[in-house]
């Protein structure tokens, strides 16, 4: 099973560790494309502080991201799970599960991310401010360079077992399974029910999908299937209504009342 993340906005900055080796980061495939990336990246940065402030998309109280991104191939870094942080990664708590759900962890999570397409819980990575909807005036948008990168490592990544797509729709973007893995694929989605009435609340939401993922790890269960997912959520205590089979594979809401 392939638990995929969004990753947060905010995120930890390491004052000490090893400098980035792109080299050593797991899908190894995808060195190529996220140099090309790091390279567009730091330049922009590095060359002109209020453009890539305004490509970027932060305000002047936010100039220390543009210095940071400028210095990201000697910054220090430390592993992903202490990197990213924010609303879901905060509810999942890492750092507090049982030895067996770190291990899980380490195997069943992924993270989307803008600078390296995809990245494990291990690996080390330094504190980065990129959204996915950027373009980078040297490359283009990010998300064209991971929708041609990413097929064939994802599929890798996946295998046998069952994907579970946690991610928002801008890092959905950047890859989506095709019919081959529609089977295999969940999609989920946390609806709050409030007096009769059902909506998504992007606060909630990002919670919800944290403790669902450390229930999962947790309980050690391997699902195979969207049905069978739907199964062990629903004995892990959730409400899950399990939508129609599509191309691109099947939603699950997981509907909640209070957080």
């Amino acid at each position: 099973m392939l638990i995929l993340l969004p990753p947060s906005e905010g995120k930890s900055d390491p004052k000490r560790g090893k400098p980035l080796d792109l080299a050593g980061l797991s899908s190894p495939e995808l060195t190529a494309a996220r140099t090309e990336v790091l390279d567009a990246l730091v330049t922009l940065c590095a060359d002109d502080a209020d453009k890539a402030a305004a490509v970027l998309g932060l305000s002047p109280g936010q100039a220390d991201l543009v210095l940071r991104n400028a210095g990201l191939r000697g910054a220090p870094t430390a592993r992903a799970d202490r990197i990213y942080t924010g609303v879901l990664y905060d509810a999942l708590d890492l750092e507090t599960l049982s030895a067996g759900a770190k291990r899980r962890a380490t195997s069943r999570l992924g993270v989307a991310s803008s600078l390296f397409g995809i990245v494990r819980m291990g690996d080390r990575i330094p504190s980065y401010r990129l959204s996915g909807d950027v373009t980078l005036p040297a490359l283009g948008p990010v998300a064209g360079v991971w929708r041609e990168a990413l097929p064939s490592v994802m599929t890798e990544a996946i295998g046998r077992g069952l994907f579970v797509d946690l991610r928002s729709g801008m890092y959905a973007s950047f890859w989506r399974p095709g019919p081959d893995l529609a089977k295999r694929t969940a999609t989920v989605r946390v609806l709050h029910e409030h007096n009769g009435t059902r909506k998504v609340v992007s606060h909630f939401n990002k919670a919800t999908k944290g403790r669902i993922v450390r229930a999962l790890l947790e309980d050690g269960a391997d699902p195979r299937t969207p049905a069978a997912l739907a199964a062990t959520l629903e004995r892990l205590g959730w409400t899950v209504e399990v939508g129609e089979p599509t191309r691109n594979g099947t939603q699950l809401d997981v509907v909640v009342g209070e957080l």
